[in-house]
């Protein structure tokens, strides 16, 4: 196994257009210490203009023929790579100067390690709330969680070559941004490979998100995909978002509602809804307690709400995932295209 020094890094940035964050994505790159061995941008619909600004930084461009989303392009992102080390970035991110010899280190200190990944850090870029707050929650969430991971994620994550190449690369039935990356971590964990989360490796994420972007995120895109795959697996993970903790939440805002329901009725059940705003935050306090310390009392107060519906849509997807589950069709089997003879990719352009 190679050491520190002879392990090559690729960064692969799969996007679909050229925008600022992309700019920036790619200037941060640029200031890696140590550099990578390689920048590959790979553009997802060959889009002229995203190809172009990944080209006047000096990335390698691969196109796919048609927008098919994130998985496709960071498919043929990594078929084009020539590391040891495909390190996967979200052009939404800005990676700090040490990003590189960070993956270097980790793989390096643990040769029996498949894959790695980091979070957000805690100085969000959009100042508006719910872009602080989404943001923040990712980072106390990845930072709180088990360094010896159950899942992966490909914001900020990295990946031997060869260990993709073992186990398909990523399905390309996921055609938008979505859970991807979670469902590429069960695999790993299927196959017996080792994932950990490198608490030290943060980026900053550049998303704006509104009440619209959030919710079609974390309800269509997160929570609905995610459900299915855990029905389908059988594998439901105490860690991150989904522990124990997580889920006894759920029902106590389920619960909460029922109890308020009621309690128009017979006011006495009012104290039972007292017990369950109480238990509520007494099991978010060590969360509630980062808001406040981060960004002050009213902010954090204001997180209770939002948090809770949080547990409420949550909880509302995986009962609809379940209910397809048992009645209806059965899903497809997934793309594998890095173990296909013809692997579905699209045009290599030497852009840099």
């Amino acid at each position: 196994m190679a050491s520190s020094t002879q392990l090559a890094v690729s960064i692969i940035i799969p996007t679909a257009w050229a925008d600022d964050g992309l700019r920036r994505c790619l200037l941060s790159v640029t200031r890696a210490n140590p550099p990578a061995s390689e920048v590959v941008v790979a553009v997802d619909g060959a889009d002229s203009a995203a190809c172009d600004m990944a080209a006047s930084f000096g990335a390698l461009v691969v196109t796919t023929p048609v927008r098919g989303g994130p998985s496709g392009a960071r498919n043929v992102g990594a078929q084009a790579a020539r590391g040891d080390i495909l390190f996967f970035v979200d052009s939404d991110v800005l990676i700090p100067s040490d990003a590189v010899a960070r993956v270097q280190e980790a793989f390096a200190a643990r040769p029996d390690l498949a894959a790695i990944f980091g979070s957000y850090d805690d100085e969000p870029d959009a100042p508006n709330f719910l872009s602080q707050y989404k943001n923040l929650l990712h980072h106390y969430v990845h930072q709180t969680g088990r360094e010896d991971a159950s899942t992966f994620w490909a914001g900020c994550g990295a990946i031997r070559k060869e260990a993709l190449k073992a186990v398909g690369g990523f399905d390309t039935a996921y055609q938008t941004p979505s859970m991807e990356d979670i469902e590429l971590g069960y695999r790993l964990r299927a196959a017996g490979r080792k994932i950990r989360l490198v608490k030290s490796l943060q980026v900053k994420h550049l998303k704006h998100w509104t009440a619209g972007t959030l919710l079609r995120a974390d309800f269509l895109a997160r929570a609905l995909p995610w459900s299915r795959l855990i029905l389908k697996s059988g594998v439901l993970i105490n860690d991150l978002n989904i522990n124990r903790v997580s889920r006894l939440c759920a029902v106590l805002v389920y619960g909460l509602l029922l109890t308020l329901g009621l309690a128009v009725r017979w006011p006495r059940l009012l104290w039972m809804a007292l017990v369950q705003v109480v238990a509520l935050l007494a099991l978010n306090w060590p969360l509630y307690r980062f808001f406040w310390r981060k960004r002050g009392l009213l902010f954090a107060l204001a997180v209770v709400p939002w948090h809770w519906f949080y547990y409420f849509y949550g909880a509302l997807a995986f009962g609809i995932a379940w209910l397809v589950h048992l009645f209806g069709r059965p899903e497809s089997q997934p793309v594998s295209p890095l173990n296909s003879s013809s692997p579905r990719e699209g045009n290599v352009d030497g852009g840099g």
